[in-house]
């Protein structure tokens, strides 16, 4: 999959709260309840948290299904955004593609395109928990407040 480079790329954050995730499938729930839960005490609107989490969701299930571990997932909330990514070591970059009516798959990356406004991409990241690896970061970014 390979995200197009979003004009926003260069919103990607170089700090916020970073979590090593599970090396399995098991890190793309593990992704949505950590993002839930710092998003939920940093006070932001139940509707923004529920968008947020499931981009968070749609990002983890791409690491695991088509990049390889580590995997990490980052959340950054300051005044202005709330900017989450999520990191793997896999060198294939993500794809937006035009989902089948009758696909199975292949929407995750529509939703994030959409939801986030086109405030999305994939970027050369290092890891956090890993010392002196590189990956790729696969990101979007969300106003804190409507429009």
């Amino acid at each position: 999959m390979r995200f197009r480079q979003s004009e926003g790329a260069d919103r990607a954050p170089r700090q916020g709260t970073v979590w090593r995730l599970r090396d399995d499938a098991r890190a793309v729930g593990d992704a949505r309840d950590l993002a839930r839960r710092a998003l939920l005490l940093a006070g932001l609107r139940r509707d923004l948290v529920e968008d947020a989490v499931l981009m968070v969701s749609e990002l983890a299930t791409n690491a695991v299904l088509y990049g390889d571990p580590p995997y990490e997932l980052v959340v950054r909330v300051d005044s202005a955004e709330v900017v989450c990514m999520v990191v793997d070591a896999g060198a294939a970059l993500p794809i937006l593609r035009g989902a089948d009516a009758q696909a199975e798959n292949g929407r995750g990356l529509l939703i994030v395109a959409e939801l986030s406004g086109g405030l999305y991409g994939c970027v050369p990241q290092t890891f956090a928990t890993c010392p002196g690896m590189v990956g790729k970061a696969s990101w979007f970014a969300l106003p804190r407040s409507p429009g």
